[in-house]
């Protein structure tokens, strides 16, 4: 083999390695290599878990299912970051905010949002109004801790510069402390995602009859475990592909705030 082929050999693997399809294939190859040591019915192999992903793919279920739970994710989410970001940077910013606000959050931010869903299901019922509600929680408390991070982080060079130019307060708050704040709101944002595709997952299973929570829940019922596999790698692929999706977005839309994604 030539040293121009080793070249591009080592090029080609180190794009896989950086795009994580390396570590994908070694976790299926530990999943294949302890499936053959359980029952199917215990640990189905990939071939299994494949086989019976294409059953509930053939009849529909699982895109209608994989649709249903990301438009409530969505919907939640979006509503968290609407909440939470203002409140995350009216609370960096002023101090007498942050001393009433603060304990509030950080009290509530320890309790789990599935703690919350007998108490919203009785308050906004056991249609999406609870769902979105608990998504809602979930996001909403990691984007105003990482806001909050963002303005106490602002150099106070930054704003002094600011305050010699002339800038009011205002000015300065427009002009400096929000799009310094930009990298921290998106790291929220992210944590915020994951925290919504956790939530929702807990409360299909105990309150709804959809979504991949539901799937995965009912799938018992049936001794599918199979479907359980399908559903635990449906959730974590979108969500893979749904952070890699923002990434891009922080990369290309928001480099001018620092934002590298």
């Amino acid at each position: 083999m030539s040293r121009l082929e080793k070249m591009r050999q080592n090029k080609i693997f180190d794009v896989l390695l950086k795009k994580g399809a390396v570590t994908f294939v070694l976790i299926t190859a530990l999943w294949q290599l302890a499936s053959l040591f359980n029952d199917a019915d215990f640990l189905p192999g990939p071939a299994q878990t494949l086989k019976g992903g294409w059953e509930i793919v053939r009849n529909g279920v699982l895109f209608d299912y994989v649709a249903i739970s990301f438009m409530r994710i969505f919907v939640g989410w979006s509503i968290g970051i609407v909440c939470a970001v203002p409140i995350g940077l009216i609370v960096g910013q002023f101090v007498l905010a942050r001393e009433i606000l603060e304990p509030f959050i950080n009290f509530f931010r320890f309790v789990p949002a599935i703690g919350f869903l007998t108490l919203f299901l009785m308050w906004f019922g056991v249609e999406e109004e609870s769902k979105i509600a608990i998504i809602v929680y979930a996001t909403i408390f990691p984007v105003i801790i990482n806001t909050i991070a963002g303005v106490a982080g602002i150099s106070e060079i930054k704003i002094q510069v600011a305050q010699s130019q002339g800038a009011s307060p205002f000015q300065i708050f427009y002009t400096v402390t929000i799009p310094a704040s930009v990298p921290y709101i998106f790291t929220g944002i992210r944590l915020g995602l994951s925290g919504a595709i956790i939530s929702i997952v807990a409360a299909e299973m105990l309150a709804a009859q959809s979504g991949i929570g539901y799937l995965i829940y009912t799938s018992r019922l049936y001794f599918r475990t199979d479907w359980i596999f399908v559903g635990i790698l449906t959730l974590g692929l979108s969500g893979y592909l749904s952070d890699r999706l923002l990434r891009f977005f922080g990369r290309t839309i928001l480099r001018r705030y620092g934002v590298k994604g």
